[in-house]
């Protein structure tokens, strides 16, 4: 495995432990507040990235690289409103695209033709992050500073499926 690709990807697994650490954080900040639904939706999207790491570790392994794992600094405690917290969710998963897409570029670059292939997986789902969470954010927006039609989401959020604490593919 190219070692510029390698250092890439084994940083892409640090963002994407962050990410899972900053869901899981934004999960607690939900559940303290009793938006049970947000805080189900939000611990099932630290799942997913926790997922999406290992299958970053995994290729590394499978090429016959080195996985070296960074670290992962602490997410932010203070998040707000649950429209300030979709929104620092979308900006979240657009830096994580942006850093996919570097990647990717660095495959093409370096003609890692299976590397390409394994992005490919990343960059469509990043597609579903972005969009998963653009459409929290207008719902949020349309649902502005009214408690009913908040509650009312935290509800349909709750019924995101998944089991919490199970094992994402």
């Amino acid at each position: 495995m190219n070692e510029q690709i390698q250092a890439a990807i084994n940083k892409q697994v640090g963002l994407e432990l962050y990410s899972a650490y900053a869901y899981l954080a934004m999960s607690a900040h939900f559940a303290e507040q009793d938006l049970e639904g947000f805080s189900h939706w939000m611990r099932l999207q630290a799942q997913e990235e926790l997922a999406h790491a290992m299958r970053f570790y995994d290729y590394v392994l499978e090429r016959g690289g080195q996985v070296r794992l960074p670290a992962v600094d602490a997410p932010p405690t203070d998040l707000g409103t649950p429209l300030e917290v979709f929104e620092a969710a979308l900006a979240q998963e657009k830096h994580v695209t942006a850093e996919i897409h570097a990647i990717y570029d660095l495959a093409r670059e370096k003609k890692d033709y299976a590397t390409e292939v394994h992005l490919q997986w990343f960059v469509t789902e990043q597609v579903e992050e972005e969009n998963a969470a653009g459409l929290a954010i207008e719902q949020l927006k349309r649902a502005g500073n009214e408690t009913s039609a908040v509650l009312m989401l935290d509800h349909h959020f709750g019924q995101r499926a998944g089991e919490v604490g199970a094992p994402q593919p």
